[in-house]
């Protein structure tokens, strides 16, 4: 779906640059916009542009960035999803655009979910059209901002992995490649117009979504409990759709294991880390909440995801 108004950034400080209409100068830091969605409603989005990029003028002849988009788990939020991941920090480093969209929830509730499939909470429970809302931010997002639209990237922290998983699915002509990062594939179906390259990462001993599958620990409400996915399950669908082999080389290091399915066929890429031990949590992160699992400090997943990254992007 698109949207019925144009993305708006509010308040004094906020900046919505044409990407590419001429001149233009970006303003470095993080940014709240608002998007409201052909189904009526205003979704809220942070926009962290790198101090290279403000720095520098921008044309039509100046090369756009790559985005990132980071969804934050069940019962976060953007701004939690920033300081957990620590993805623009990253994004400040290597130059390009981290967006920390927001879930949907209650009114005056900050348990903010997404509807991934089959999970979870409010958004599951009331159908929202998560992947229309996504869909209608990269439109949005060129129109603020000078995109390469090539090289959009797609993660996410437990339910936000799991609708990481679903975008791949879904918006695979859109997405050049996802990193779910403690989530499940809950999708009924996953039928992508191209192979997706996946690279995921995942704690052996998360017992919210459990490693290999099952019933999870919490329910975001009593009555929501649910049974996830396991990881290999995600792996043997994506290495299947992405022509990759089933048996992964193999590497550890310490309580890392790497593995990574290949060679594929032409576009796909599989590869996953498996931390011995971790539970529900975004490796080399920090708690987005003092009751939260610790994260482990290897590997830097918002790095290493980045690192994959920069070797994909959607042809022509």
């Amino acid at each position: 779906m698109g949207p019925v108004a144009s993305g708006s950034a509010p308040g004094p400080t906020a900046t919505a640059t044409p990407g590419g209409a001429g001149d233009a100068a970006l303003r470095a830091g993080t940014t709240p916009y608002t998007l409201t969605t052909a189904d009526g409603r205003r979704r809220t989005y942070l926009v962290h542009v790198p101090p290279s990029a403000a720095t520098a003028t921008v044309t039509a002849t100046r090369g756009r960035l790559p985005v990132v988009l980071v969804l934050h788990g069940g019962g976060g939020s953007a701004r939690l999803a920033e300081r957990q991941t620590g993805m623009s920090l990253v994004a400040d480093r290597e130059g390009f655009l981290a967006v920390y969209p927001d879930g949907t929830g209650r009114p005056q509730s900050a348990l903010l979910t997404w509807n991934a499939g089959t999970c979870c909470g409010y958004a599951h429970g009331n159908g929202v059209d998560d992947v229309g809302f996504i869909a209608a931010l990269l439109d949005q997002l060129p129109r603020d901002h000078p995109v390469d639209p090539a090289r959009i990237y797609v993660t996410g922290m437990s339910n936000g992995a799991m609708l990481s998983y679903r975008l791949g699915c879904e918006l695979a002509g859109r997405i050049a490649a996802i990193a779910p990062v403690s989530g499940a594939l809950n999708t009924t179906s996953c039928t992508p117009s191209r192979p997706v390259p996946v690279i995921a990462f995942h704690g052996t001993a998360d017992d919210k979504v459990r490693y290999d599958g099952g019933e999870s620990s919490i329910g975001l409400r009593r009555g929501e409990e649910r049974a996830d996915r396991s990881v290999a399950e995600a792996m043997a669908l994506w290495t299947r759709h992405d022509g990759c082999p089933a048996t992964p080389a193999r590497t550890r290091q310490g309580a890392v294991v790497h593995d990574v399915y290949g060679p594929c066929a032409p576009g796909g890429a599989v590869e996953l880390y498996s931390i011995t031990g971790a539970g529900h949590a975004w490796p080399g992160g920090t708690r987005p909440r003092e009751q939260a699992d610790p994260p482990p400090p290897a590997p830097d997943a918002s790095a290493v995801m980045w690192e994959f990254f920069t070797h994909h992007a959607l042809a022509g």
